[in-house]
């Protein structure tokens, strides 16, 4: 039996079918005609990932949707795979477009694919927002610290809710030891301070032993030094 469309049928039943996974065939193609849906780009949105939706009609609307909606679609896994991969190659397209403000914006829900881009923008309110994403997890993030740390991803992390985990801490120092022994280093001595004292004092020594910055090195083997005496107060003065 052929289904009803706009104005027809009442919007609350139509959406209701636009879920369902088994549409008439053309209804879909039908759907995406009806003149108020060009104002309701959402609307557009569930057709596009439909699993039945023919892939020239997906194409043609996924190129007419908003960064917002296809950053959604993307990790949206009842989508037709067809339809966030060409909603990733979508966002590709339009990241480098996208202002400071909308980055920021983007950076709270972007597809996992991005947030090695993401962490790349040199700005610590992007980067700020990236790291409040809520699928960012604790192994994805330390695989992001790496060398060499901008200054603006140190900031972020010590403004985030990361900032008091001790393998943050850990990570965070290693990659600014890495930082500090390049030529020229866009980091000072004095922001390692807050995550030497996130760790406890056997873990500065544990972690004093892998530095090779040696001001570092001595900055958290001073800060280790009340626990190494009185574990051993044989052991030489560094």
């Amino acid at each position: 039996m052929d289904w009803l469309l706009p104005p027809d049928l009442p919007w609350p039943q139509f959406l209701r079918l636009l879920r369902h996974p088994s549409p008439p065939r053309g209804w879909l193609e039908a759907a995406a005609d009806i003149p108020d849906l060009r104002r309701r780009p959402q609307l557009l949105r569930w057709i596009a990932q439909h699993r039945k939706a023919p892939t020239h009609l997906r194409i043609a609307l996924l190129a007419r949707l908003p960064w917002r909606l296809l950053a959604a679609l993307a990790e949206d896994p009842s989508a037709h795979p067809q339809a966030r991969t060409v909603a990733l190659e979508r966002l590709q397209a339009l990241w480098g477009g996208l202002t400071t403000g909308e980055r920021r914006t983007f950076a709270l829900r972007a597809p996992r694919p991005f947030w090695g881009q993401v962490w790349k923008v040199p700005d610590a309110r992007v980067l700020g927002a990236f790291l409040q994403h809520p699928r960012l997890g604790l192994e994805s993030l330390l695989g992001l610290i790496q060398v060499p740390l901008a200054p603006a991803q140190a900031d972020a992390l010590l403004r985030s809710r990361w900032r008091e985990i001790q393998p943050v801490a850990h990570q965070v120092l290693l990659a600014m030891d890495g930082t500090f022994r390049r030529p020229d280093p866009p980091l000072v001595l004095g922001q390692a301070a807050p995550w030497i004292k996130v760790l406890p004092p056997e873990e500065r020594l544990i972690l004093a032993s892998r530095l090779g910055h040696p001001p570092l090195r001595r900055m958290v083997r001073t800060w280790a030094g009340g626990w190494r005496a009185g574990l051993d107060p044989n052991l030489p003065p560094e």
